[in-house]
């Protein structure tokens, strides 16, 4: 009869759950006739980065009893935001589960020690300055190699502390935790809350389907008390952020392409590549032909024969540097065998015609 009674008040809560706005859903509950099991002690494991914040393992409960929800590192839905921790509190001989939420101020959580930070009123374990999250590492365990904002106050303990000598999971009643909520813990329960996050919902759900997670089945000693991995991938709001910043460089990477840097470097390089290697062969074949210019030498020995066309040799000078950049440097030669023709000029032995002396037969008359 207990738990068809459970069962339907569960029913119940379902339906409520899908009606009601998550702004209010700090204000509903679920209630069961019987307490949950005592809190486990454990140990809170290292915050690996940044700006993550600690949300305490609890006693959730479904159809098949209490289950374990593992202690974990969660991202906050924005900055500035703290986490509220649910708790189970007595009412009328029920025990009812009031859910956590997110708001700027940590507010009633039942005076529940979950430790980790969560002592039984507000949170010890740090604090943001600005955009980060300042640890106080006298009460949280974090990896300080990575995380660099961080302080000691051991103040806090005392002022934050609730007993809680027996691991109660619940609050008020016989053998509950009696914590009544002060001024601030007042406050902040008419602030404006946010919904445990999609990353923690996820993580409760996850604990649900494993049934070693069940009271019934671990005799209240779950094996699995915290996660070692933080919760920093969730998996719905995730994708939805990657696939806007996935759509903005996919457009501007093809604005890019046809404006500027592709087309522009595959013209560019395969012009530029083809060319220098042209050049080369033609330095190449410069140096060749600078040898064979000192065969033109012995035109200058020619040269000499026809001294006074010194001035001829000039030409020649201008029409070897044209021959340079022109492979066809062989024309100069050409000419050059034209200055062979003053070799004709050795028809001066005409002059050895002085024998033409003819004039001695004038002598005849003397």
């Amino acid at each position: 009869m207990d738990l068809i009674r459970t069962s339907a008040r569960f029913l119940i809560f379902a339906l409520l759950m899908s009606v009601i706005p998550a702004s209010v859903h700090a204000q509903l509950f679920i209630s069961v006739n019987f307490a949950p099991p005592e809190l486990p002690v454990y140990v809170q494991p290292m915050c690996p980065q940044p700006n993550l914040l600690w949300a305490p393992g609890y006693w959730a409960y479904a159809d098949g009893g209490y289950f374990w929800v593992p202690g974990a590192w969660v991202p906050a839905p924005y900055a500035g935001a703290m986490w509220t921790p649910g708790y189970w509190g007595w009412s009328n001989g029920n025990y009812a589960y009031n859910e956590g939420y997110w708001g700027n101020h940590v507010g009633y959580y039942g005076g529940i020690n979950y430790g980790g930070g969560f002592l039984g009123i507000g949170f010890a374990g740090g604090e943001w300055r600005g955009g980060n999250f300042a640890y106080n590492t006298a009460v949280v365990n974090v990896n300080t190699t990575i995380i660099h904002t961080t302080y000691i106050n051991r103040t806090i303990i005392e002022t934050s502390t609730v007993a809680n000598p027996h691991h109660a999971a619940f609050s008020g009643g016989s053998g509950g935790v009696q914590h009544q909520p002060t001024a601030e813990e007042k406050v902040a329960a008419n602030e404006k809350h946010t919904a445990p996050t999609p990353v923690q919902t996820q993580h409760a759900a996850a604990a649900k389907s494993d049934p070693t997670s069940f009271a019934k089945a671990n005799g209240g000693h779950p094996k699995t008390l915290a996660v070692a991995k933080p919760m920093t991938a969730p998996a719905h709001a995730a994708p939805a952020a990657a696939k806007p910043e996935a759509k903005a460089p996919g457009k501007a990477a093809p604005k890019a392409a046809p404006n500027g840097a592709p087309k522009a470097e595959e013209k560019a390089a395969p012009k530029a590549e083809p060319k220098p290697p042209a050049p080369k062969p033609e330095e190449r074949a410069a140096p060749k032909a600078e040898p064979k210019p000192p065969a033109p030498k012995p035109e200058e020995r020619a040269a000499p024969k026809a001294e006074p066309k010194p001035p001829a040799p000039k030409p020649e000078e201008r029409a070897a540097p044209k021959a340079e950049p022109k492979p066809p440097a062989p024309k100069p030669e050409e000419r050059a065998a034209p200055k062979a023709a003053p070799k004709p000029p050795a028809p001066k032995p005409q002059e050895k015609a002085p024998p033409k002396a003819e004039p001695k037969p004038e002598e005849k008359p003397k």
